[in-house]
């Protein structure tokens, strides 16, 4: 899996599962950089193979409709879309 990070302020482990082409997606990465958080992200669609249903797995364990962007946080609490609200709520921002 070819996992990207961004750097920034540690607000707890944040990994986003994007496509390359999705606008939402951009948006969202866009946002997270806005805010100074750190995080990590796959581009699913990017991926290829075994790598890529491993990875679609792990997006229906959070997400069962495997839509994106979907962000996890701290392995506990799932956003799924571009939603600002609840990202900045789900990192106590």
């Amino acid at each position: 899996m070819d996992i990207k990070h961004v750097d920034g302020e540690n607000k707890g482990q944040v990994f986003l599962y994007a496509l390359s082409t999705c606008g939402w997606c951009k948006k969202t990465k866009a946002f997270l950089s806005e805010l100074g958080v750190a995080y990590s992200y796959v581009d699913v669609d990017l991926e290829q193979g075994a790598e890529r249903e491993k990875v679609l797995s792990e997006v229906r364990r959070w997400n069962p409709s495997t839509s994106f962007p979907t962000t996890v946080i701290n392995d506990a609490i799932c956003v799924v879309g571009f939603q600002p609200d609840k990202l900045k709520e789900a990192l106590g921002l």
